[in-house]
């Protein structure tokens, strides 16, 4: 059973002893800090408004949810903050609520691609975007010592449902100029939805319904919360969708993760596009219409890269993790940016990652392409990313591990932004990133052939091992 603290968030498994798992007071105390720490800064800034606070709340389908929302409902309630309830919500519908209702923050529950066991308190500022490391610093600070001012009875915060935050999510994307709903309508595209028995079961069919696409066929819609498929869309969990899509006369499969910041697309004749190609594709079709900047984090494939070069724009890699990836984009003016894993943030829209505005712009880009969604693929370059992870034992030091690793390959080009990446004269690539709650070393390798990949992530991991054993 596990509860993991860190700056982007509380998250861990339900069912246990408090302090060890995700459990109802653990779920109270960090909201509690939280609601405390918005609250804390809101007065700080010029302007803020002296009262009530506002907060947004909004969760994913699975079982928890409910329960666990109801918690931090009262919690913040009990600190004077009103609360904004959105109830069963996609991450990036409750991202752009924030700002709508002019909240000091935001909560969502959910555990992202984590088992239907797991949930997670996620963190918006008042942008509707992820605390920062120093903010989430703090909030810990916070719940660790305890620092919680709770309102009197007279000042308790209010309490009201919003049930127009997807429509208005929704309304925001189709007034995009980048989107293209005559021509999406015009294609007829007939599509195969897998919403993962959670939130992206109703919000995906009602963005395809507003785009004009009449053929949807759903697959796993119903937010039952009880997880049909392993959540996390990776090509060996979606089979199902493959299948159906094979035996089928399908133009695309849509599958999204069960809140629905992760888009992983699927050709007409069942192969997967490939999560790391969802932002290729759609920076490719922004790129056409203005040269401008992209962002990726490093672990993310160099085809992004080439197709922002091509298109006259400077590409920026960045450490991994969303925060990351948007303070970059917004250092550097990006025109599209997101991670490999399927995320796509456009600013345009708002600073998060939303699998709803990756499917709109890439319908958009497949409606204006002459040909299937495969021979859109054919276009980019055909890289493969090895993923793997090696484990170590706790007393070991993995900074001084990544130190000689480094040393060791010294001669080729080295970016020690997140760990180390090594770049070779051939373009191929490993990165060796340190997981922040676990004691593991997370190995990806590129190159333009699966084996040879695969052979780079083996040969890093052996000499780790040699390093070890030394």
């Amino acid at each position: 059973m596990t509860l993991i603290k860190s700056i982007s968030g509380i998250r861990g498994t339900i069912g246990g002893k408090a302090g060890e798992t995700l459990s109802p007071e653990d779920v109270v105390k960090f909201s509690a800090a939280f609601g405390t720490w918005a609250k804390l800064r809101a007065n700080m800034q010029e302007g803020s408004p002296a009262a009530p606070p506002r907060m947004v709340i909004g969760r994913d389908a699975r079982l928890s949810g409910e329960m666990y929302s109801q918690l931090v409902a009262v919690t913040l309630r009990s600190l004077g903050i009103e609360v904004i309830d959105l109830g069963l919500a996609t991450t990036p519908t409750v991202e752009m609520a924030v700002p709508y209702h002019q909240a000091i923050g935001g909560i969502i529950l959910t555990a992202s691609h984590n088992p239907s066991n797991w949930n997670a308190l996620k963190l918006l500022n008042q942008e509707g975007e992820f605390i920062s490391a120093d903010e989430g610093a703090a909030v810990l600070e916070i719940a660790d010592q305890n620092q919680i001012q709770y309102a009197k009875v007279t000042a308790f915060g209010g309490y009201q449902e919003d049930e127009k935050a997807l429509e208005r999510h929704v309304e925001a994307i189709l007034a995009l100029p980048a989107i293209d709903r005559e021509a999406i309508a015009a294609k007829q595209f007939r599509i195969v939805v897998d919403g993962c028995n959670s939130v992206g079961g109703f919000a995906v069919p009602y963005l395809l319904e507003r785009l004009g696409v009449e053929t949807i066929e759903r697959v796993f819609c119903e937010p039952t919360g009880v997880f049909e498929r392993n959540p996390e869309p990776l090509p060996e969990n979606i089979t199902y969708i493959c299948s159906r899509i094979r035996s089928g006369n399908f133009h695309l499969g849509i599958v999204v993760d069960p809140d629905v910041d992760r888009l992983c697309l699927v050709c007409e004749d069942g192969t997967p596009f490939g999560e790391e190609y969802t932002l290729v594709a759609v920076a490719d079709y922004l790129l056409q219409k203005k040269s401008g900047n992209t962002v990726s984090n490093l672990s993310s494939t160099r085809a992004l890269a080439e197709v922002t070069e091509k298109a006259g724009g400077t590409y920026f890699a960045s450490a991994v993790g969303e925060v990351n990836v948007v303070a970059s984009m917004k250092a550097n003016q990006a025109l599209i940016g997101g991670e490999g894993n399927g995320g796509v943030i456009y600013p345009e829209l708002h600073y998060g990652r939303d699998a709803l505005v990756g499917i709109a712009l890439f319908l958009s880009h497949l409606a204006h392409f002459k040909g299937s969604a495969n021979m859109l693929k054919a276009r980019y370059p055909d890289y493969h990313i090895s993923k793997n992870k090696i484990e170590l034992d706790e007393a070991m030091n993995v900074a001084e591990i990544l130190e000689k690793i480094a040393e060791k390959y010294k001669q080729q080009q080295l970016i020690t932004l997140d760990g180390v990446k090594i770049i070779f004269e051939s373009g191929e690539w490993v990165h060796l990133r340190p997981s922040n709650t676990e004691p593991i070393i997370r190995i990806y390798a590129e190159s333009s052939s699966e084996s040879t990949a695969e052979h780079l992530a083996r040969k890093i991991m052996i000499d780790i091992k040699e390093i070890i054993a030394f």
